[in-house]
């Protein structure tokens, strides 16, 4: 071990001497070729003076100018990727170096003439660039001739984006020896790079000339590197890019690009979320930091898709300790370990539990009592509780009466339950389980002084059970991909998306709101299908087939966000809204909600019956 860690050790000292060693040799070539060209390369013409002060000052002069390289760094620099910065450390180093060499001279009355330190300067700036920058020089040339020997081996590769983000992929895939890519052309909508070159690369057109580029220059794979780019300008471009048949990958965004971390490591497979086209939710985080900074949190179904994430953008906003509660373990371990190694410093408690035990869950207020309550525990597969009723109406609408009742008596302030457009006229069971959450939530704020709100959005994409990794999967087995109808539609956001309207909704909570999201355009499913196909590498219909299975049990062909009672307030977020609450009695509600419990309790047949004496909206047979 020990010999391994000494070798170790003589790679730089090694790198350091052979510098050093060149550094001398440039100075005595640089310092001597000075003189001669002073005295215009007559060795006989050079005044015998001046011979014996340059023997005289070289010794001292080597000396100084290794001091300066080492007090520039110019030892410490790793050549191989040497930029700008290490040029400026030579013009540094060099600088201070002659104006050394001038001061000694003078107060030792050895002075040489005035050229001799100007044209000493030149001399030894081009010399230790050339031994700096040399072994750069030789890996370009190396790399090129590798391209050109492996070129049917390696990935031909289309960069679209000509800014700072492009340059670093460029720079990056040039000096690696690792990377097995060669970049044929780069794309910027810029008129003013067509025709120029960016690293010895042709910019070749704007995002006109895609398609085209891909078949003349055999592109395997795309990269976006436009981190700027609005959500509807990428969606533009990608929309080109995925008729290519190309592998599409992109850069995250702008915060790696400030960050300096942009890298062909840090580049993600472009996803079907890319193309829809709209400007993710801006929330104000020193709202929701205020909300949360110094709070004991509880999240119930923590280690769910909408719950994991919830508790990743809480640990982020300094809770004083965060309670994660879920039913299956798996998941609670999985986020557990997830935030542990992210956030080694947070109070963090995780609980295996039921909503649905009313001990369980008084225990747990009694014992943590938690400022606020993040409610995401829920059964939302729609067609597995068309078939299972009762088990919807125990978990959804018993977990959140007996989890909100829990809330109030032991002091939470803010309670904030996830709803679903789904609640909004419903045709199956799981939807208006969710509206009877809704009024349970209403009922609890007026009964007291704890905060109750909920937050209706639409579907999540990559959620557990949502369209996306089931097409994904298909994909993957060769098709067909299956869609319920070709005329469905659905509104979308993505996970990070809708946690941040709940933590919003949180620091805008008044009590017995419903929060509604401004979800842009509704998407078609098979829409996002042929996407997905496309972004898989594959042609839709000739590669995977599309098969229309039929709408399933309490499927609807559209959903909607607000019941026609509702209407709109604006809040603070432009994106933001919230449904004024419905009116309804109480009393009645709550005696409803009791029988609904029992019924559901001794597994009722006919609980669609007293599902629908509550939500006269529920529909379920106008599928």
């Amino acid at each position: 071990m020990s010999d391994k860690k000494n070798s170790f050790l003589k790679i730089p000292f090694n790198r350091i001497v052979a510098l050093a060693v060149m550094d001398v040799v440039s100075i005595l070539v640089a310092s001597f070729a000075a003189l001669l060209i002073r005295f215009e390369f007559s060795f006989d013409a050079i005044d015998r003076i001046y011979l014996e002060r340059y023997e005289r000052i070289l010794f001292p002069c080597i000396l100084l100018t290794l001091l300066f390289y080492f007090i520039w760094r110019l030892y410490k620099s790793v050549w191989r990727y040497a930029s700008a910065n290490e040029l400026i450390n030579i013009f540094a180093a060099v600088s201070c170096s002659i104006v050394a060499w001038y001061l000694y001279c003078t107060f030792t009355q050895n002075n040489m003439p005035r050229s001799f330190y100007v044209l000493s300067w030149f001399l030894l700036i081009g010399m230790t660039g050339c031994v700096r920058f040399g072994y750069r020089i030789l890996r370009v040339f190396q790399n090129k001739r590798r391209s050109i020997t492996e070129k049917k081996t390696g990935i031909n590769v289309m960069v679209i984006g000509a800014g700072a983000a492009g340059n670093m992929i460029l720079k990056e895939i040039e000096n690696s020896q690792y990377l097995n890519m060669y970049v044929k052309c780069v794309i910027d909508d810029n008129s003013g790079c067509h025709g120029k070159f960016m690293r010895g690369v042709p910019v070749v057109g704007g995002r006109d000339k895609i398609l085209d580029a891909v078949q003349h220059y055999s592109i395997d794979e795309i990269i976006f590197a436009i981190p700027s780019a609005t959500a509807q300008m990428k969606k533009e471009i990608l929309d080109i890019c995925k008729e290519s048949g190309c592998k599409l990958r992109s850069l995250p965004g702008m915060y790696q690009l400030v960050n300096g971390e942009v890298s062909v490591s840090k580049l993600k497979e472009v996803e079907v979320e890319d193309l829809l086209g709209r400007e993710p939710i801006q929330i104000n985080i020193e709202e929701v930091l205020g909300l949360l900074s110094g709070k004991v949190v509880l999240v119930t179904g923590g280690g769910g898709s909408i719950g994991s994430e919830l508790c990743r953008q809480i640990a982020s906003h300094s809770p004083r300790q965060l309670i994660i509660v879920d039913i299956y373990e798996n998941n609670a371990y999985e986020i557990q370990q997830e935030l542990l190694r992210s956030y080694p410093n947070l109070n963090l408690i995780v609980l295996i539990a039921s909503v649905r035990n009313t001990n369980r869950i008084n225990n747990i207020f009694s014992t943590y009592r938690p400022d606020i309550v993040y409610h995401a525990a829920a059964h939302k597969h729609v067609p597995l509780m068309e078939v299972s009723p009762n088990e919807a109406v125990k978990n959804n609408v018993m977990g959140t009466y007996k989890t909100a009742r829990a809330a109030i008596r032991y002091g939470t302030k803010k309670f904030v339950m996830i709803s679903t457009d789904k609640a909004v006229n419903p045709t199956n069971v799981m939807g208006a389980t969710k509206r009877i959450c809704e009024m349970v939530v209403q009922m609890m704020n007026r009964k007291s002084d704890t905060k109750f709100v909920a937050v209706r959005f639409g579907n999540v994409l990559g959620s557990n059970g949502s369209v996306i990794p089931l097409f994904k999967k298909q994909i993957a087995e060769g098709g067909p991909v299956t869609v319920t109808h070709p005329d469905i539609i659905r509104y979308f956001m993505t996970i990070p998306e809708a946690v941040s309207l709940v933590l919003q909704a949180g620091a805008y909570a008044g009590g017995g709101e419903i929060f509604v999201l401004d979800m842009g355009e509704p998407v078609k499913i098979v829409d996002l299908a042929t996407n997905l196909i496309k972004l898989s590498g594959y042609k839709p219909g000739e590669d995977i087939e599309i098969r229309f299975t039929g709408l399933r049990p309490g499927e609807k062909m559209y959903e909607e966000l607000l019941m026609s009672e509702e209407g709109l307030r604006k809040t603070a977020n432009s994106m933001i809204f919230i449904g004024n609450p419905i009116e309804f009695d109480e009393e009645k509600f709550e005696d409803q909600l009791d029988k609904l419990i029992s019924a559901a309790e001794s597994e009722d047949e006919d609980i669609r019956k007293r599902i629908q004496e509550i939500v006269p909206t529920y529909q379920p047979e106008s599928v």
